[in-house]
């Protein structure tokens, strides 16, 4: 059953924070003095021609110091984060091979939970099983759906929506493939990994710094052609995919053109969802006890914040990794 687990990934650093804490530049300096390379750990900067509204490093910037997992795919697609963590290891190789340090920097929380506790990918999907549910759910209803659910796996049941039947299918197909509920396999990586083994640094602000400093951000984002960029890739792909759409700042953005909303409110809804986006990355950082926070204040420039983590990070001497490079 190894072929349904992914490994942590090790002998790597990582920096992470919440939207708008500063984390690029201060990668970008920290990144030179670690020579590494910088792997993103952002669920939006994946897709192509998405680029102000994820902040996503500039050319200028890339051309200092290689960035991977930026522009994989056209913002249509789907990405799961088991197509994620397969591409984060591969490109974390690579670099390896190549004599240098691997940086990961970003702000998805899911990412870097699956990327320092590993993940369990589970089988293939079973299209006959899921099909035979999905007419059982036609035919008996969501609650009968729940209820089958329970039985095999009461843990999850309790956690999931009963409108998630994705997931509930999801669940129920592992149960049936490995012969143990999905919560099982998932409790494997509820356990905290050796910060020496695996150093994460996660900036910190304080909150009404961080909240001007977003929306300064978002004002910037709009000045720099946000909204003739969504028009773009709307020109481009027609539409955007469910995952790309629900982006913050593109869904707005999007509302905007289709219902009409003015310009000033799509503006302020951006700067507070972006605020409510950065509370929920904070909440997810508080649940990882791996993280050392390291205090992001006014005055403190972007080198002397990549001087205090690089000594923290060179406190935890990194090990070769498996043969496997899982």
């Amino acid at each position: 059953m190894e072929q349904w687990i992914h490994r942590p990934l090790r002998r790597c650093w990582f920096l992470t924070g919440p939207t708008g804490s500063g984390k690029t530049p201060v990668a970008m300096a920290l990144a030179q003095r670690l020579d590494a390379e910088i792997i993103s750990l952002d669920s939006m900067a994946i897709y192509q021609g998405m680029d102000i509204g994820t902040a996503k490093p500039s050319a200028q910037l890339r051309s200092r110091v290689p960035h991977h997992l930026l522009d994989i795919i056209p913002p249509t697609e789907t990405y799961s984060v088991s197509n994620y963590v397969v591409a984060a290891h591969a490109a974390a190789a690579q670099i390896h091979a190549r004599g240098r340090s691997v940086l990961i920097c970003g702000g998805t929380p899911l990412y870097l939970k699956s990327l320092i506790r590993g993940l369990f990918l589970g089988p293939e999907a079973d299209w006959e099983f899921r099909h035979a549910v999905e007419q059982d759910l036609e035919r008996f209803g969501q609650d009968a759906l729940l209820e089958r659910l329970r039985q095999v796996d009461p843990l999850l049941a309790h956690k999931l929506h009963p409108h998630d039947h994705r997931r509930i299918i999801r669940a129920l197909e592992v149960a049936k493939v490995t012969g143990q509920p999905l919560s099982h396999w998932q409790q494997q990586f509820d356990v905290p990994a050796p910060q020496a083994e695996c150093p994460v640094i996660v900036l910190q602000l304080d909150r009404a710094w961080l909240h001007e400093r977003i929306n300064g951000r978002v004002e910037a984002m709009l000045q720099e052609g946000l909204q003739d960029e969504v028009v773009g890739l709307l020109k481009q792909h027609g539409q955007l995919g469910r995952t790309a759409a629900q982006a913050v700042g593109y869904r707005e953005m999007l509302e905007h053109l289709r219902d009409g909303v003015s310009l000033a409110d799509t503006t302020e809804r951006i700067k507070a969802h972006t605020r409510q986006f950065a509370r929920r990355q904070e909440i997810w950082f508080r649940g990882l006890q791996e993280l050392q926070p390291v205090a992001v204040e006014p005055g403190k420039s972007d080198d002397q914040l990549a001087d205090e983590i690089a000594t923290l990070f060179q406190a935890c001497p990194q090990k070769e990794p498996h043969a496997s490079g899982n």
